[in-house]
């Protein structure tokens, strides 16, 4: 492993452990005591451990919960989307886990609407820049992308479908404020991730290069993408290039800049936000 790359491999880790830090200080220190619940497996995890305490004699904590609800989920997606992307998304709950453990459960305000709101932002903020750096969170994100692949639907549908279940569990519950508070996180959440990733599931890519072939190579050897090639020419010196045209996941994003830097650190790129697509998504 060259210098360059284990430097940009400890910076990844590094963002994925503060990412899963700020998810866990807002729901030990915000969303939990409030009883708002977060959006994916993090909400799921909470709403089980509230049933668990209140109408059982047991209990069992939300971190615990989230990492035993990951691992099928990680070993699905070891196998049906890649190594590198499931193994720091595995990180990222193991973290996670070990935070929601460590930090205490503590409220600054009885305002439940600042709680809501605050604690929407802070995960937010660990979401957004573990994305951007190629990673995720774990649990729906994982489920989301598979079954987006398997049905090529939007991953944003399956997002929806489940927080809807998240939500209207808190809303039969433990009454409909609860609901609304929760759908209060989940806007602020959705915002944030927006203002610091992309809010645009799919992107399109077209790179200018002079090593369409070594370009081409790389992206078939680390994303599952199609990749139509168009012959280019450079305006003032007239030389003959290749402009490569591929889309992409707002998840294949950070692998896809990180491959252009490594085979043709010369290539212009340009990322466009993709409203929709007609035809195969995958290939496969």
């Amino acid at each position: 492993m060259s210098k360059d790359m284990f430097w940009q491999e400890s910076k990844k880790f590094i963002i994925v452990v503060i990412g899963a830090f700020l998810n866990a200080l807002a729901l030990n220190q915000f969303l939990i005591p409030a009883k708002v619940y977060a959006s994916g497996f993090a909400g799921v995890a909470q709403l089980i451990s509230s049933i668990v305490g209140e109408y059982t004699p047991f209990t069992i904590s939300t971190g615990i919960l989230l990492f035993l609800l990951n691992i099928p989920v990680t070993i699905l997606g070891w196998k049906k989307i890649g190594k590198s992307f499931t193994l720091y998304s595995f990180i990222s709950v193991t973290f996670m886990t070990v935070f929601l453990e460590i930090i205490p459960l503590h409220t600054y305000s009885e305002d439940i609407l600042l709680n809501a709101v605050f604690g929407g932002v802070i995960a937010a903020v660990g979401v957004g820049i573990t994305l951007k750096y190629g990673a995720s969170t774990g649990g729906l994100d994982i489920v989301a992308m598979i079954l987006s692949r398997m049905k090529d639907r939007p991953v944003g549908t399956y997002f929806f479908m489940l927080n809807a279940v998240i939500i209207t569990s808190a809303g039969l519950l433990y009454g409909g404020d609860k609901a609304l508070y929760t759908l209060v996180t989940l806007y602020a959440s959705t915002r944030v991730i927006d203002a610091i990733h992309t809010r645009h599931e799919k992107l399109t890519a077209m790179i200018i290069t002079k090593k369409s072939e070594e370009l081409k190579t790389a992206i078939h050897g680390k994303l599952v993408r199609g990749i139509t090639r168009v012959p280019a020419k450079g305006a003032f010196k007239g030389e003959d290039k290749e402009m490569l045209i591929i889309v992409i996941t707002r998840y294949e994003l950070y692998d896809l800049e990180k491959i252009i830097r490594e085979v043709d650190p010369n290539a212009f790129t340009n990322i466009v936000e993709t409203a929709g697509i007609f035809g195969f998504f995958r290939r496969e």
